[in-house]
């Protein structure tokens, strides 16, 4: 081998699943990324007529808007909170070689399940009362996993397909029951429930300081979900099973690990993820459940994945981003006249640097980035 000859990782592939990928794919990637789409984001912005300065402004507004005060920090941390476990529920998909687009339909049913055990029980202590509500959404959510987890495993149906089905079917489903006497709020002909009654509702961080200040529980419930994810992952033999299928199936297989048990587990997880990002909305936010109150924020948590690079902290990282964007676009459509829809075009372009690696590497001059697929190769004896 001449001296000019890349070097080629020569481990085994189960050594490089454990050892996960370069810093660049990790860390660089994503920051640059950003970086480009918010540069990007400033050019779309003047070519609409605003100035430098303009820019420059819409921009400031975006950055109070998001940590300038309490409240700004507050809204941040709101909008992440969701987004925390909606990323996650995709990303843990992702470690095992799964799409799960399916979170809306989880974060609905999740929701759903956690906003009748508010309403429907009475009397309970608010340390009975909320664990049960909590429990109630990710069993919700989990048995919306399921169902796609059991069909891939079993038949090969594409997780994508049956995914993106059972949103239609949860968002209908949501419309039937907000209409019926069991959810309906009473007096009420539009499709709105019953409140859940104070001791399910996840209690204010800072409410002591202002009322008005959203942040809620279930900010530490999401970040200690990435904890546990991040455990499950790295730390115990079910989560390199999961890593192992994703790299490999075939080869998993070989190995002794049963296929159709990590894509149902996986699935179930992932599922029991989202409904708790639905049951943190009814319960911590709206008090309540109406159409469309996940808002999204399923398909939002797929970018949130992505640019997290599927690791568990990432992921958090980047909702706090995304909640930062979501929280600064409100002051600056209000200051800056500048729509809130700039912030999709910036999370879109965000998102389509992240999955292309080597156009950032191109842009900066950087050696080209391991892709992840070139990580899941080379399987030696």
């Amino acid at each position: 081998m001449s001296e000019t000859t890349p070097k080629v990782d020569e481990r085994p592939l189960l050594l490089r699943i454990s050892t996960g990928t370069d810093w660049r794919s990790s860390v660089l990637i994503p920051v640059l990324a950003v970086i480009t789409a918010l540069v990007l984001g400033g050019v779309i912005i003047m070519a609409t007529g605003a100035s430098f300065s303009e820019t420059m402004n819409a921009y400031l507004a975006l950055l109070r808007g998001s940590v300038g005060s309490v409240k700004a920090i507050s809204e941040t941390l709101t909008a992440a909170t969701p987004l925390i476990l909606a990323g996650l529920s995709v990303a843990l998909a992702f470690r095992a070689g799964l799409f799960n687009i399916g979170g809306e339909g989880q974060m609905l049913i999740g929701g759903m399940f956690a906003v009748f055990i508010g309403f429907s029980i009475t009397g309970l202590p608010f340390y009975i009362h909320l664990p049960l509500a909590l429990a109630a959404g990710i069993v919700g959510g989990a048995i919306w996993g399921f169902i796609p987890g059991i069909l891939k495993a079993k038949t090969g149906a594409h997780e994508v397909i049956t995914t993106i089905m059972l949103n239609f079917i949860a968002l209908r489903l949501v419309d039937f029951f907000l209409k019926t006497d069991i959810f309906q709020r009473e007096g009420r002909n539009d499709p709105v429930s019953k409140t859940v009654e104070d001791s399910a509702a996840l209690p204010q961080l800072l409410g002591w300081l202002d009322p008005s200040l959203r942040v809620h529980l279930g900010l530490i419930v999401a970040l200690i979900a990435a904890a546990f994810i991040n455990w499950l992952l790295f730390r115990t033999t079910t989560g390199f099973e999961f890593r192992a299928v994703g790299a490999n199936p075939s080869a998993a297989r070989y190995a002794g690990m049963s296929i159709t048990k990590t894509y149902v587990l996986v699935m179930v997880i992932s599922g029991a993820l989202a409904g708790l990002a639905g049951t943190g909305q009814v319960l911590g936010v709206l008090d309540r459940a109406t159409p469309g109150f996940s808002a999204r924020i399923g398909f939002d948590g797929i970018a949130v994945a992505l640019l997290g690079r599927s690791n568990p902290w990432g992921v958090v990282l980047a909702a706090l981003l995304f909640g930062g964007l979501r929280a600064g676009g409100q002051e600056m459509q209000a200051s800056a006249n500048v729509g809130i829809d700039l912030i999709s075009v910036i999370q879109a372009l965000i998102i389509i640097f992240v999955a292309a690696p080597a156009l950032i590497a191109a842009i900066f001059r950087l050696k080209t980035p391991v892709a992840s697929t070139q990580i899941s190769k080379g399987w030696a004896s």
